[in-house]
C-alpha cells in the first residue's frame, strides 16, 4: 500500500454578485470592474428578471438600480428582503433627475444594506462591495458560534 500525501492550498470560491440595472453600459462597467476584482457577476435588466435569477441561483450580494422599467428598484428591494432575507443589497442611483427625492435613503429604509450614488468610480464600487461582503462574513461567523 502506497502512502501519498497530497497538499493543496485551500480553494476559495469566487463570490457571486447579481447586478440589476436597465442601462447596458452601467451593467457592463460594473461587471467588468467586479470581474477584474475576481468576482463572478451575473446581470439582469430589471427587478423581475433579478428575482428570477435569485430563484435559480443564490448570490452573495445584489447590486440594484432604483429607477428601472418593469419592476423598479424599491419594489425589488422589498421583494428580496421578503424572499431572500439574508442577501445583502447595494442600492445605486443617480436620483432620476429629482434631487429633492432621496431615493437612496428610501432604499436604505426598505432594506438596502448600503447605497452608492451614481456616478461612482470603479474603486468606490469595489471598496463598497468588499466592505459589504466582509460584514456578511463577520455576521455569519458570529451567528455560527
Amino acid at each position: 500500500m502506497r502512502n501519498t500525501l497530497i497538499c493543496k492550498a485551500p480553494i476559495l470560491a469566487k463570490r457571486h454578485i447579481l447586478v440589476i440595472d436597465d442601462f447596458t453600459m452601467v451593467r457592463k462597467m460594473i461587471r467588468e470592474t467586479l470581474e477584474l476584482a475576481d468576482y463572478d457577476v451575473h446581470e439582469t435588466c430589471d427587478g423581475r428578471e433579478g428575482l428570477e435569477a435569485l430563484e435559480n441561483a443564490p448570490v452573495d450580494l445584489v447590486i440594484t438600480d432604483i429607477i428601472m422599467p418593469v419592476m423598479e428598484g424599491l419594489e425589488t428591494i422589498r421583494e428580496i428582503r421578503k424572499r431572500f432575507p439574508g442577501t445583502p443589497i447595494l442600492a445605486i442611483s443617480s436620483g432620476g433627475g429629482n434631487k429633492s427625492l432621496n431615493l437612496l435613503g428610501i432604499a436604505r429604509r426598505l432594506g438596502a444594506h448600503s447605497t452608492l450614488a451614481k456616478p461612482f468610480t470603479p474603486d468606490a464600487l469595489v471598496t463598497r462591495v468588499r466592505q459589504m461582503l466582509a460584514e456578511r462574513q463577520t455576521d455569519r461567523a458570529a451567528t455560527s458560534d
